[in-house]
């Protein structure tokens, strides 16, 4: 009795699959992607939860008791004032809005569909808070936050804070033979077909051409058939992470459980909805810096020593000190979308209701 042939795995489009957990695994150049997915109830006077929390270890609440965290916030859910050296953070905002303060005076509230982008160079000092705006329902929040690698040269770049409003973002609609939609947001990275993406910060590493860096959500209705493109350069890593939906094709192999899926970058391969509900996908793709890295907690440098200097600048000059009256400010009652850049006047985007839906 002949058996059948073993499948080639050379031409197989998953690399490697890992089931997805609170956080979630990368490849150089991006050193972290956590997904945030927090049913907050209604708020109360102080934008915090309006039930009690002395159950929880206040500070340092990842419990996700009841659906959500207070993470270090005391009062307000989110990340009270805290450093960053050598690296970038990307935020994306699903659900509900963010406060963003910083120690070079910007400010921001987003949500919704909005990316904030922060270069930390040389050092930045930061929060993010949750406030719970609407009293009255449930303050649902849903984000991915990212940490992308500066290479060495840009390191102790100035710091650079940017938004990406979620209006400005380009999107691809394609419709498949039997008119199923996908819907790719495009982040950061070209992507043929769809109208030319914004600008990264200056020194990011996706401002840098050999850097094929992309960012992009994919929401693809049952169905639904799109091929994802090969990525432009040699070398490229991607990772295509399943995380909404019951089942993906990917060319010819079933995935049935969300999951990291490590992609041969330079094919193109068709993706397949298989399920009855949508799928959504997030994509993050780039030549790796390919350099050592040392990271101890926020700061990530090439050497120890660079890890002991930034540890010695940050307790010297603070990274500039923190010009705010609270570790972790928030910015009024209304569900306003602005931002405050430094030296500049404030941008203010169309109000947008704290649960708006997910974007895609």
């Amino acid at each position: 009795m002949s058996s059948s042939p073993s499948p080639d795995t050379s031409v197989l489009p998953v690399v490697q699959a890992q089931l997805l957990g609170p956080q979630w695994p990368t490849l150089d150049p991006f050193l972290f992607c956590a997904h945030h997915d927090d049913a907050y109830p209604a708020g109360n006077a102080a934008f915090g939860p309006a039930v009690p929390i002395d159950d929880r270890q206040i500070g340092s609440d990842f419990s996700r008791k009841d659906g959500w965290s207070m993470y270090h916030g005391d009062t307000v859910p989110g990340f009270p004032g805290h450093p960053h050296r050598g690296f970038e953070t990307v935020t994306l905002v699903r659900k509900g809005l963010i406060d963003h303060s910083d120690s070079l005076g910007a400010a921001a509230r987003f949500g919704g569909g909005d990316v904030q982008w922060v270069t930390a160079g040389k050092g930045i000092v930061h929060s993010e808070m949750f406030p719970l705006l609407n009293a009255t329902a449930p303050n649902p929040l849903e984000l991915f936050q990212i940490w992308l690698n500066l290479p060495a040269r840009h390191k102790m770049v100035e710091p650079h804070f940017t938004m990406l409003w979620s209006e400005r973002i380009p999107r691809l609609e394609h419709r498949d033979a039997a008119g199923r939609k996908t819907t790719v947001t495009v982040v950061a990275g070209a992507l043929p077909g769809a109208p030319a993406p914004l600008s990264p910060p200056p020194e990011s590493w996706a401002s840098q051409p050999e850097g094929d860096v992309a960012i992009w959500t994919l929401h693809l209705e049952p169905g639904a058939e799109w091929t994802l493109p090969a990525a432009a350069g040699a070398g490229t890593q991607r990772m295509l992470y399943f995380f909404v939906g019951e089942s993906l094709r990917v060319g010819p192999q079933e995935v049935d459980r969300h999951a990291a899926l490590q992609l041969r970058a330079g094919h193109d391969w068709l993706l397949a909805n298989t399920g009855t509900t949508p799928v959504e996908c997030l994509l993050l793709q780039g030549r790796p810096i390919a350099e050592p890295v040392a990271q101890y907690g926020p700061f990530v440098m090439n050497t120890q020593a660079e890890i002991m200097q930034a540890m010695n600048d940050y307790r010297r000059t603070q990274f500039g000190g923190w010009p705010w009256p609270d570790q972790d400010p928030v910015h009024g009652t209304a569900a306003r979308r602005f931002a405050r850049y430094p030296g500049q006047a404030s941008e203010e985007i169309p109000e947008a209701s704290p649960a708006s839906s997910a974007a895609g």
